[in-house]
């Protein structure tokens, strides 16, 4: 939950001082730009809390995936102002956290039918998703590292 909670500050620290341009540069060759990978992490997480919120109100619920490339290929992951995507999850990881905060051990022992997983606990599902966003920032700093920037 830690690293939930963090993930808003990390991230917008990780591009506070990048430039258009390197907003606009891939992480790796033939990798999405950092651009995409802030958009990326919002429309993720986004579907986190709705699996989350699912699995506590529905007995094993069968979600949906998504297409996370085409996502990142759509309009506004391409071109909006990343601030967008961080304030969107400075709220949603509150709300997130807020909601974690909650639980029994009962509720952490909930689930969700992934169409690829198969079964996901929430206690599983957590380290997955703090574990994909501090990903995805290492993604950012390396290449701000790797640059000079």
């Amino acid at each position: 939950m830690a690293a939930i909670e963090a993930l808003p500050a990390q991230l917008r620290a990780a591009v506070a001082s990048l430039s258009d341009e390197q907003l606009d540069t891939p992480y790796r060759p033939g990798g999405w730009t950092l651009r995409q990978v802030v958009h990326h992490l919002a429309d993720s997480h986004l579907n986190a809390v709705s699996r989350f919120r699912l699995a506590l109100t529905e007995d094993r619920p069968l979600i949906k995936a998504y297409e996370e490339s085409s996502w990142a290929y759509l309009h506004d992951a391409r071109w909006a102002d990343p601030e967008l995507s961080i304030q969107l999850l400075e709220a949603l990881h509150q709300r997130w956290t807020l909601l974690m905060r909650s639980f029994s051990m009962e509720e952490w022992h909930r689930s969700f039918q992934h169409p690829q997983r198969g079964e996901v606990y929430l206690f599983q599902a957590v380290g997955m998703y703090a574990w994909h966003g501090e990903h995805h920032v290492a993604h950012i700093t390396s290449l701000t590292e790797r640059m000079g920037w």
